[in-house]
């Protein structure tokens, strides 16, 4: 069975058996210089973690009903207006 981890040489040279190995379920770890660059999942497991980030994240609607309401004027930032003649 081949290496979980991959040199990014070595992945080049091989990359058929990285895709394969993905293909199976097994996350293939590229690295560059010795440091991990990249993970080569298989795109059904690439689906279902997108699936998984956009259920987690709020929606527009939550955060417009996640702004202050109390009524506050906010603080204005000082600054120039800019010259709109140019």
């Amino acid at each position: 069975m081949p290496s979980s981890t991959w040199s990014l040489q070595n992945a080049k040279n091989r990359f058929s058996s990285v895709i394969e190995a993905a293909c199976h379920g097994k996350p293939q770890t590229v690295t560059k210089h010795g440091k991990p660059a990249v993970v080569v999942v298989a795109a059904k497991e690439y689906a279902r973690l997108r699936h998984l980030e956009r259920l987690k994240a709020p929606s527009f609607v939550d955060h417009l009903l996640a702004m202050p309401t109390g009524g506050d004027e906010a603080d204005r930032l000082e600054g120039r207006l800019r010259d709109i003649d140019r």
